[in-house]
């Protein structure tokens, strides 16, 4: 599940028309500190996952905690496969973009399914999403939606602060962010 989030996310950072909403908010960090975005990944996957400790309290699972060695490997993962799609080599036709975009919403909610269908470890960006959606009882899929929407947001006001301009955060983003909870739920 997380070489296929991770791959989804290098296909949206190779469509060069706006990165996956849970990587929004390190692709932004990685443009302004010298750390590659799978570093910047891991680190905010710390802060979610303490965020998560903060919101579920004795209901976290312990073996939840296995999200720390996990996000070390998605980090990895993110470089990885970053490398793999030569990711750096945007395509210059926009519909190439486009497809390229639409190829990473659904591998990224397949990777999210193939975790959730385990159930047992999640990468913190799911397990954000699942802990809110446990303690306000909604659905996996309409949290998902909230949460992408929000750090979206996010990323893009610090990308405003830092550069004067939105980086990072365009359509494929927006798409991504109303299509991969819903995806998820059709998995």
């Amino acid at each position: 599940g997380l070489f296929f989030i991770a791959l989804g996310v290098s296909f949206a950072v190779k469509a060069g028309i706006g990165i996956s909403p849970i990587t929004s908010i390190p692709f932004v960090v990685s443009k302004i500190a010298p750390l590659t975005l799978g570093t910047c990944v891991f680190i905010f996957n710390v802060v979610l996952f303490v965020l998560q400790i903060i919101i579920l309290r004795k209901r976290f699972e312990k073996i939840q905690y296995m999200q720390l060695p996990l996000s070390i490997v998605f980090g990895f993962f993110t470089d990885f496969t970053k490398w793999m799609v030569m990711a750096d080599k945007i395509p210059d036709a926009y519909i190439i973009k486009l497809i390229y975009t639409i190829i990473g919403c659904f591998i990224i909610a397949f990777g999210i399914s193939c975790a959730l269908i385990a159930n047992v470890v999640l990468n913190p960006g799911d397990g954000i999403v699942k802990a809110v959606a446990t303690v306000t009882e909604k659905k996996f899929g309409n949290v998902k939606v909230a949460i992408d929407v929000t750090l979206v947001l996010i990323a893009s006001v610090l990308s405003f602060i830092a550069f004067k301009n939105v980086d990072g955060i365009r359509e494929g983003t927006v798409i991504a962010a109303v299509t991969i909870g819903f995806i998820v739920k059709a998995y």
